[in-house]
């Protein structure tokens, strides 16, 4: 009669060989896969891009400030269900602006927004190409101050643009790398 033991033991050698071949084909294939992007802020597209801001000195020395943004993207927005929140050199600042939608704006006006208007206000829909303007408070931002404009969903919460002012110009390496990963995709 043969010991329990003495039978068990192919089943048991069987099942540690095929998790030892399972882990080896595992990381043969995390090998030869390129590494995985890593999600960071940058990688929020810009929809709605800063076209400009202009600044006006005032007689008192404050400076009025107009932002111009435009739906960069290929599709239009509802205007109703978008917000948007403005940081001036990393700093969030109160004036968040509750709705796009001028009518809509009109009856929640934010505090350090004096008006917005512009295409993109009107109806209901931000449409490609379509621009809106913004005029801040008095002071609210001076040259050379950086601008960052997030425009988020109403329903969801989530952002769905992102743009800095003053535009960073692209590197020649950075320009040549993607270049060369475009054709790589091709």
């Amino acid at each position: 009669m043969k010991p329990v033991n003495e039978g068990a033991s192919p089943a048991i050698h069987g099942c540690i060989l095929i998790m030892t071949i399972t882990f080896i084909l595992a990381a043969l294939v995390l090998l030869m896969i390129p590494s995985l992007p890593e999600y960071s802020s940058d990688e929020i597209p810009v929809i709605f891009e800063i076209i400009t801001m202009e600044y006006t000195k005032t007689a008192s020395w404050k400076y009025e400030n107009k932002l111009i943004v435009k739906n960069s993207g290929t599709r239009g927005y509802d205007n109703r269900k978008l917000y948007a929140i403005t940081y001036r050199n990393g700093e969030r600042l109160p004036c968040k602006i509750p709705y796009i939608n001028f009518q809509y704006y009109i009856n929640n006006k934010p505090l350090g927004i004096q008006t917005i208007g512009g295409m993109g206000t009107g109806g209901l829909s931000w449409i490609p190409e379509a621009e809106i303007v913004i005029y801040y408070s008095q002071g609210t931002f001076r040259p050379g101050d950086t601008i960052r404009f997030e425009v988020y969903d109403r329903e969801t919460n989530q952002m769905i643009s992102s743009d800095t002012y003053p535009h960073k110009e692209k590197t020649r390496e950075v320009k040549m790398m993607e270049e060369y990963l475009s054709h790589l995709s091709a």
